[in-house]
């Protein structure tokens, strides 16, 4: 197996024949239930529940090859959700509250999992392993953002491989400590306040105030161009400067997924690649085939419709 064969393979959502169709594409053969390759590894950015048909499926196939040690995985924000949705926070209640709006982001995957079932618990078990980041000699792997600061922050609640430990899980779903709000980073992405007066309705029909930016992107240094998730209304704000605080400085390549990007898939810097390029939403289940290069290439990227 090549040491430096990796195919990071954004998010899933539940789209699991997307999932066999990008891994076809990219010379994957199932054999006894794995996928697998001759000299390339998967590496998966989280984010494997919730909202898609196939979720069971997704999750077959993904634990198979990383039990077969053929992927790697870290967790994303759905995965860290649904483990604070079942943990008991000693109050009656849930590290996630079992409020309307977060029972709708998550009755998907309950419902096609069964809550409560051993289906249900093995799900928790396995995404109780994953990581929040990984950091391997010549590239990176986060959900939403690397941040060495929020990494700082967050390694109190977590084993040595970065992994959440059970208390850390139940420090990082706090509302308001240090580490939720480095979880928050690494796992949901950095978020800004927007211009006093400013607001717009998300993707699920929620209004906010503070808004997710381009990081990883050099030329993203003001609002109007850092902005992203308001559905075209980032050409409304002024060209105001934003902190520089989470730009991604390294030449060490980093991957992500997380951001709902929309269109053909593309690469914005030399470094840092999000792919997550809207499965769930009718786009596309996108890949990068990183072979050990520090620069990244936008031929790199191999993609399939969602549909």
């Amino acid at each position: 197996m090549a040491k430096d064969g990796f195919d990071i393979i954004g998010d899933i959502h539940g789209h699991a024949s997307a999932l066999r169709r990008l891994l076809d594409e990219m010379g994957y053969v199932e054999e006894g239930g794995v996928f697998r390759h001759r000299e390339r590894r998967v590496i998966f950015v989280g984010d494997f529940v919730d909202r898609g048909p196939e979720q069971i499926a997704t999750l077959q196939i993904a634990r198979r090859m990383c039990d077969a040690g053929l992927a790697l995985a870290v967790m994303g924000n759905h995965e860290f959700n649904a483990l604070a949705w079942a943990e008991p926070d000693g109050n009656g209640s849930y590290l996630r509250p079992h409020t309307e709006k977060n029972s709708h982001q998550h009755k998907e995957f309950l419902r096609q999992i069964t809550e409560g079932s051993d289906a249900h618990a093995q799900a928790l078990a396995w995404f109780k392993t994953l990581p929040v980041w990984i950091d391997l000699p010549g590239l990176r792997v986060v959900h939403a953002c690397w941040s060495e600061a929020a990494q700082q922050t967050l390694s109190s609640c977590l084993d040595a491989s970065n992994r959440f430990t059970r208390e850390g899980l139940r420090e990082a779903a706090h509302r308001g400590s240090a580490t939720y709000n480095a979880a928050e980073v690494l796992l949901k992405g950095p978020e800004l306040p927007l211009p006093a007066g400013r607001s717009f309705l998300d993707k699920d029909g929620h209004r906010r105030s503070e808004v997710r930016i381009r990081w990883w992107d050099p030329k993203a240094l003001t609002f109007r161009n850092a902005a992203l998730g308001m559905n075209g209304d980032e050409a409304k704000l002024p060209e105001s400067p934003i902190p520089t605080e989470y730009q991604y400085k390294h030449t060490k390549p980093v991957f992500f997924g997380h951001y709902w990007l929309q269109g053909t898939p593309t690469i914005e810097s030399d470094y840092a690649a999000c792919l997550d390029f809207s499965v769930a939403k009718g786009g596309f289940l996108a890949a990068y085939r990183w072979s050990g290069e520090e620069k990244l290439s936008p031929g790199n990227l191999v993609w399939v419709n969602g549909t």
